[in-house]
């Protein structure tokens, strides 16, 4: 068989093309293999194991491993490439508290009560929940297990410092890298993550007339472009999940499919023993984010808080994200004995949870009112960001902060729109 693809070429040099190493290395799998599947590209640009965005250790000349560990740290935050709700203000980890205390009473107080925090990112959020929990529900404090899930050595170094003055007090808190780690029915508890599945690498694909054809990367000149191949089988079977949910794609449409999230979620589900799962992040329903409003897709990256839609540029110096099909999650995770206790958005999950106390209690106008504000901005992050929450073995399942429903009933049945 005649191979079309072009002959090997030296790893290109070209400096706005990314981290010479880590697109080096990427080029050299291509050379070898030949172009790979998107979701191989992305995996590589954020957790290639020493050289990916979350991965990587950026050291100054002479700087200890410490100092280094630091720097890692900053691409997340007001002064990196992009901030999360952790970052905004200390409220978000005491109101999701209360949500927790809620859930421990409905599981009758376990001993331990196991939270398990996936993709901590700095952590903050572990931080100020394990203070909030030692302030103000002493006895919830005593019975807590906290276990991170951490793939990237640089990001547990960076949380280990974070959380350096409460787990010597906690006992409990350890570090896993995967779910897997956890092992069958072995948690009873709540999952949480955070902007944590928008961060799984994702397939790609583009409707040209009426194939469906996938998203591969190659290297010509010293530049990552996009080769249309027949779809890999995996991805073959989601598009048939998405068909019978009446995912249709007209022509021309770009998408994500996030296989991992499904796999994911899979793994909760068989971790739970009794418990909930909350996930929040930011995306839709299924009808809505394959509708027509999103045909060229939803990958986005941050670069010191500027996005742009090109993935080939600045590899393993930016984020990657794409939105999160909500509506999968949900189906994945009935199919494996997790019950849908709610879906609604941030906002009205905060407020649920008595936000609006907090928010009196602050002076109008200062930095610590101004920030809980952010949390709840309706044009902001109130609103783009959802929670999902789910439930498993617990008879009395009703939570405060789906107590308000922005969505009708039904929003997770794929004919839904937003």
């Amino acid at each position: 068989m005649i191979s079309t693809r072009p002959q090997p070429r030296r790893a290109p040099r070209v400096p706005d093309v990314g981290l010479p190493g880590l697109v080096a290395a990427i080029a050299a799998e291509i050379r070898e293999t030949g172009p790979i599947s998107f979701e191989r590209f992305m995996e590589l640009a954020l957790y290639h194991p020493t050289l990916g965005y979350y991965t990587r250790l950026v050291a100054k000349p002479d700087a200890e491993v410490g100092a280094a560990a630091t720097l890692v740290e900053d691409r997340i935050g007001w002064s990196g490439d992009y901030y999360t709700s952790s970052d905004v203000s200390p409220v978000w980890a005491q109101a999701v508290l209360k949500q927790v205390e809620q859930m421990d009473r409905h599981l009758g107080r376990p001993d331990p009560f196991t939270f398990v925090e996936m993709g901590a990112g700095k952590g903050r959020f572990a931080r100020d929940l394990l203070e909030a929990c030692r302030e103000t529900a002493p006895e919830l404090f005593q019975r807590l297990r906290y276990v991170i899930i951490e793939r990237s050595a640089a990001m547990q170094h960076a949380q280990r410092r974070q959380l350096a003055a409460v787990v010597d007090q906690v006992h409990r808190v350890t570090w896993l890298t995967s779910v897997g780690e956890l092992g069958t029915d072995s948690v009873v508890g709540s999952f949480f993550s955070n902007e944590l599945v928008d961060a799984f690498p994702v397939h790609r694909i583009r409707v040209v007339g009426a194939d469906v054809r996938e998203v591969f990367v190659d290297e010509v000149d010293g530049r990552f472009v996009e080769r249309l191949q027949r779809a890999s089988p995996a991805v073959q079977a989601h598009l048939a999940h998405l068909a019978r949910l009446g995912i249709r794609f007209g022509e021309g449409t770009c998408a994500e499919l996030n296989l991992r999230a499904v796999e994911w979620m899979k793994e909760l589900a068989r971790s739970l023993q009794r418990g909930f799962v909350i996930t929040v992040d930011y995306g839709h329903p299924a009808a809505d984010l394959y509708g027509s409003a999103r045909r060229t897709g939803t990958l986005l990256c941050y670069y010191h808080q500027m996005i742009s839609e090109d993935p080939y540029t600045r590899v393993g110096l930016q984020d990657m994200t794409a939105h999160v099909d909500f509506t999968t999650l949900a189906r994945v995770g009935e199919a494996e004995g997790l019950r849908t206790t709610g879906f609604t958005n941030q906002l009205s999950f905060l407020m649920g949870l008595g936000v609006e106390r907090i928010v009196e209690r602050l002076e109008p106008g200062s930095a610590e009112f101004q920030s809980v504000l952010q949390l709840l901005r309706p044009d902001g992050m109130g609103t783009t960001f959802k929670v999902l929450i789910q439930h498993k073995g617990v008879q009395t399942c009703d939570v405060d902060g789906l107590r308000y429903k922005p969505f009708r009933k039904g929003v997770l049945h794929a004919d839904h729109v937003d």
